[in-house]
């Protein structure tokens, strides 16, 4: 969940002492810094606002924005090519014209940046936007190398960094050589190539995997541990199974040791020998942007990662200076980076504000979607708190019943001795719809059986969660289909 106290988030002190305004510096432009820029504006500061690339951010341009897109299209086009209703409809294989899917993705993207990242700094007076790259000179200042040419130098009262995170490149032999595509030039790529294959087992790799087969590329995926290895096994063994019955090579325990583009071809040299490939596609996690900065200048320490270490209200080791969204050492997500922003610059200006993860859920966009909030069972014994779980697979869950649509379960775990909900993982279509229910859920402090005698909608997939809930008690399959 994330806290504030309630006093601070519209009134601030952003003067020094009560004379000229605080002056804020923020560098970036995505979710954490707009936020604590247009925040800090609401509370009195004025903000110089530094990118020395496109407005926005990563999820707008290059991330969480066109990658949904592409992935709904996938979506589509694979329900056209087979569904669990193709005895009684007749199904089609769709043709792909990529350049015309590119552009309707790019001229949302367009629109979106336009209207919630560029209108809004226009439409400001308080925020200047200068466009260059930033460095540390001290503690309290920092020079601007201008787009434009020549440099200057800011004075600030305080500092915001939320200069975001890029694609980690793995140390292969021969990666650097060749023209891998990481996210960002996959989502851009013009082209479907016949055959792909992606390095990596966790949320960018796997979305962007499914798309690409969907579209129509053979896909083979290289996961050095088994998918999705860091949460409950049951997400990985499920989403392996999806990837399968879809023709998605999914190679577990297998790392490329050598990387080789010969003749317009990729040679990956694995344990399992060589794999082939028209397109190799790289998605093992991201590195936050933090080596250009001169931190060392202005005291700021990193963790081994080059990650800014923060406490819960965005304070970095140096006094004036704040940091907040993939640059830092929290989770990697544009909603907490937006959330992080907003309580840094209640804290510049005088206010205390926490951010608190604890309730934090998390969507990953596969089909079927994977999603998380709370403890895994090994992360609350970890802890010392004794368990006790239900599993519920979703052929015991009517709206997944009339969809024809069985693939995954729902996982309530809760402490032992109290019956009180405390994590939730959950495989199933549109899981990420259900998520926030759990995560209010174990915000509250409620018991499964709490859970259990709320009333939910029939035939809604969130309805799972109560039925999980009912199976702590009782066999649900000997229930009616609304059974209270």
């Amino acid at each position: 969940m994330l806290d504030t106290a309630p006093e601070l988030l519209g009134h601030g002190s952003g003067t020094t002492g009560g004379a000229a305004p605080l002056h804020i510096v923020v560098i970036g432009s995505g979710g954490a810094a707009m936020a604590a820029a247009l925040k800090a504006v609401e509370q009195g500061a004025t903000v110089t606002l530094i990118e020395r690339g496109m407005i926005g951010g990563t999820c707008v341009n290059t991330g969480c924005v066109p990658s949904k897109i592409m992935i709904r299209a996938a979506h589509v086009a694979h329900l056209r090519r087979e569904s669990p209703f193709d005895a009684s409809m007749s199904a089609s294989r769709p043709t792909i014209d990529r350049g015309l899917l590119l552009a309707q993705q790019q001229a949302r993207v367009d629109e979106l940046r336009q209207a919630k990242y560029e209108n809004i700094l226009h439409n400001a007076p308080a925020i200047t936007v200068l466009r260059g790259e930033a460095r540390f000179k001290s503690a309290s200042s920092l020079v601007v190398c201008l787009n434009e040419g020549g440099e200057r130098e800011l004075a600030f009262d305080r500092c915001l960094i939320a200069t975001g995170a890029s694609a980690a490149v793995p140390p292969i032999p021969g990666l650097q050589d060749s023209p891998f595509w990481t996210s960002t030039e996959a989502l851009a790529s013009e082209t479907l190539p016949p055959r792909l294959a992606v390095v990596g087992s966790s949320v960018v790799a796997l979305e962007l995997a499914q798309a690409f087969a969907r579209l129509g590329s053979q896909v083979t995926i290289l996961a050095r541990n088994t998918l999705f290895f860091r949460e409950d096994p049951a997400i990985g063994e499920a989403v392996t199974a999806a990837f399968r019955a879809e023709s998605v090579e999914v190679l577990e325990h297998t790392q490329a040791f050598q990387v080789a583009h010969v003749d317009g071809e990729f040679v990956l040299t694995t344990e399992r020998g060589e794999i082939r490939a028209d397109q190799l596609l790289v998605g093992t996690g991201r590195t936050p942007i933090t080596r250009s900065l001169a931190l060392e200048a202005a005291g700021v320490v990193v963790d081994e990662q080059g990650a800014i270490v923060i406490d819960k209200g965005m304070r970095t080791s140096s006094p004036k200076i704040y940091a907040a969204g993939d640059c830092t050492d929290q989770p990697q997500f544009v909603y907490v980076a937006a959330a992080a922003g907003t309580r840094a610059a209640i804290n510049m200006t005088g206010g205390h504000a926490a951010l608190d993860l604890s309730t934090m859920p998390a969507v990953v966009f596969t089909d079927p979607q994977v999603a998380t909030v709370g403890l895994s069972e090994v992360e609350a014994r970890r802890q010392g708190i004794k368990t006790d779980s239900r599993t519920l697979t979703l052929d015991n869950i009517p709206r997944a019943l009339v969809n024809f649509d069985t693939r995954g379960f729902i996982k309530l775990v809760t402490e032992a001795d109290s019956g009180r909900l405390i994590g939730v993982q959950a495989v199933a279509p549109e899981a990420g719809e259900l998520i926030q229910t759990a995560a209010l859920a174990i915000r509250s402090g409620m018991t499964v059986e709490d859970l259990a005698t709320q009333l939910f909608p029939y035939l809604t997939m969130v309805e799972g969660l109560k039925l999980c809930a009912q199976t702590f008690n009782k066999d649900v399959r000997q229930l009616s289909c609304c059974a209270g």
